[in-house]
């Protein structure tokens, strides 16, 4: 059956400024209000069932809000949601957003990028880490591959598949894949047709460029 994703905005969110330099999971804490996005999640039915329609209640306060792994779970995805275990307060949104969405099936777990802790080794293999906007800073840009190189231990034919806004012309992760044996692939917004300025009729991404990786073991094949 066919699926469709629809954003609606009754709340205006507040208008935020740049982002800090504090953790993916925090930056949306300081200064600002946490404004909300209402998102519809339908599914178009068959010949004589009505329409199912999933609400999906955004805070957009930051990656602690884990978007994409709400969605992926209301697909049916079977989802893990992360962030710091330096930042409880960050946990605490992605238990809040399963509670909000009737999702108590989805496992929260504290995990800090580079950190070798007792929750990622009992982590089970994963197929694919969802990783939204986490490239922000490149002091992070190795504790981020070291970690899912350890994961890629577990299952060797698990990928990363990462969106983040280009910030800087003068990053590079190739330095770093190349170490860690791993390779990236860069899709094309276009092929899903995602290289729009207002998404979702939304606002976003606006004129922020923004592109969308995949990274394996350069020993796999994608």
């Amino acid at each position: 059956r066919a699926r469709s994703l629809a954003a609606r905005n009754p709340l205006r969110p507040s208008a935020l400024s740049e982002p800090t330099d504090a953790g993916a999971g925090e930056r949306g804490f300081r200064g600002h209000e946490a404004g909300v996005q209402s998102f519809r999640f339908s599914e178009e039915p068959g010949p004589g069932a009505e329409t199912a329609v999933l609400e999906v209640h955004v805070p957009q306060i930051g990656a602690g809000v884990s978007l994409p792994g709400i969605l992926a779970a209301k697909c049916g995805a079977d989802v893990t949601l992360s962030d710091s275990s330096e930042l409880p307060h960050c946990l605490e949104i992605c238990r809040k957003s399963c509670l909000m969405n009737n999702l108590p099936q989805v496992h929260v777990v504290g995990l800090t990028w580079g950190h070798i802790s007792c929750s990622l080794l009992t982590l089970p293999p994963q197929d694919i880490i969802l990783a939204s906007d986490v490239f922000f800073e490149p002091e992070d840009f190795e504790d981020i591959l070291t970690t899912v190189y350890f994961l890629m231990q577990k299952n060797p034919k698990v990928q990363l598949w990462s969106t983040y806004q280009v910030r800087s012309a003068d990053w590079s992760l190739e330095a770093l894949l190349y170490k860690w044996d791993m390779k990236c692939v860069h899709i094309p917004l276009e092929s899903f047709d995602a290289d729009k300025e207002d998404l979702a009729e939304s606002a976003l991404p606006g004129r922020h460029t923004v592109e969308m990786l995949v990274i394996s073991f350069a020993k796999d094949s994608l």
